[in-house]
């Protein structure tokens, strides 16, 4: 599973995660160049890459990430982690997310968690 977090993602929830699964292929928007940059072109990025973004940002990723399913683009996915959730429950949904499912699973598909 190859994921991207956006520039807002909690540090200590992707700690947390990468402790748990320390061969995880993560990257965040800040190592890739991509630091303020809109939510277009995260996407896009994203889609090119073909990694699934992690997010906070419900109002504004979501609206993007339909944008391109309705033009017919590719879009790898998208994790809406719920940052008022317990971090431990988010870490352990997002581990049951990469260990249990396929990326292609997620293809034009936008996933929130907690699960619960």
């Amino acid at each position: 599973m190859r994921l991207l977090t956006d520039e807002n993602f909690n540090g200590a929830i992707l700690r947390g995660l990468i402790r748990r699964l320390p061969g995880l292929d993560v990257v965040r928007v800040q190592d890739v160049g991509l630091m303020h940059a809109d939510d277009a072109t995260i996407l896009e990025w994203a889609a090119n890459e073909k990694r699934i973004l992690l997010t906070h940002d419900v109002a504004t990723i979501t609206m993007y990430a339909y944008d391109r399913i309705n033009q017919g683009l590719p879009m790898p996915g998208v994790v809406e982690v719920i940052a008022t959730a317990p971090i431990g429950q988010i870490i352990d949904d997002l581990e049951l997310f990469i260990l249990c499912s396929q990326p292609e699973e997620y293809e034009n598909q936008i996933l929130f968690i907690p699960f619960s």
